[in-house]
């Protein structure tokens, strides 16, 4: 079986390492394609052009939240029939929704989002959360799919695309919200400071180096997570009342 990886950036290229690493061998191989070509390839990765990415046997999209639709219009009349496609997004119910309208009905589909990325998974991908949403495909491939997954060691949660959105908005939409307000800060590493203020820069640093567009992305096309900046908003407003209604003992 060839998997193709659609696009090698920052994460495209930690992920389709990750294939190679696990799934290559016994008759498998990882290819990728980027349209950019300065994009470096991971060793056990072969580089190849579009056309023969699009005749793999598994099509791998690693592409932004905001590109998906236009991707798959642009390879949907390509891709043979029996071909799996798979999104990698970081939201659920628009790629999956995409997915389902535009690709042939003999395309099969899934919809995955690896809960993690090159910086939470630099030590190792072991006991990581990867969200498996079988939308369109048989139960062999369903049960092969969920076997490789477990496999490379990560934890396979299987919702829906709803599911994962509502979750997601209150887990790492506003991890992510908080992560870009904090490095708005521009905070320094303390000699005296807490394991809860490194634990804080840390989320700065993993957030941030993600690319503005991913966040941007996050909060656009996740159905829930203008709901959760407005619970955020007012929790911020709630606590600032609380704390301006103290009184403060005179000195006499």
């Amino acid at each position: 079986m060839i998997i193709g990886v659609y696009g090698l950036g920052r994460f495209g290229g930690f992920w389709s390492k990750q294939l190679s690493e696990h799934l290559s061998g016994s008759g498998n191989s990882v290819i990728g394609w980027s349209r950019d070509e300065s994009r470096l390839v991971p060793e056990g990765v072969l580089r190849v052009g579009e056309d023969e990415l699009l005749a793999a046997d598994v099509i791998v999209l690693c592409v932004a939240i905001s590109a998906v639709e236009e991707v798959l219009q642009g390879i949907a009349h390509r891709i043979k029939p029996g071909t799996l496609v798979m999104d990698t997004c970081s939201v659920k119910v628009h790629p999956a929704r995409a997915m389902m309208r535009i690709l042939p009905s003999d395309v099969d589909i899934l919809a995955t989002h690896p809960m993690f990325g090159p910086d939470s998974g630099k030590d190792g991908i072991q006991g990581l959360p990867l969200v498996f949403s079988p939308l369109r495909m048989g139960n062999d491939k369903i049960d092969l799919w969920r076997g490789y997954f477990n496999s490379m060691g990560l934890k396979v949660v299987e919702i829906t695309p709803e599911q994962h959105d509502e979750e997601a908005a209150y887990s790492q939409g506003i991890t992510h919200f908080i992560g870009r307000v904090l490095g708005e800060l521009d905070l320094k590493g303390s000699s005296i400071g807490t394991t809860g203020y490194h634990d804080l820069l840390d989320i700065v640093r993993q957030t941030c180096n993600d690319p503005w567009r991913l966040f941007v992305d996050l909060q656009q096309y996740n159905p829930y997570t203008a709901l959760m900046r407005q619970d955020l908003h007012q929790a911020i407003n709630v606590m600032l009342e609380r704390f301006d209604s103290i009184e403060v003992p005179r000195e006499d």
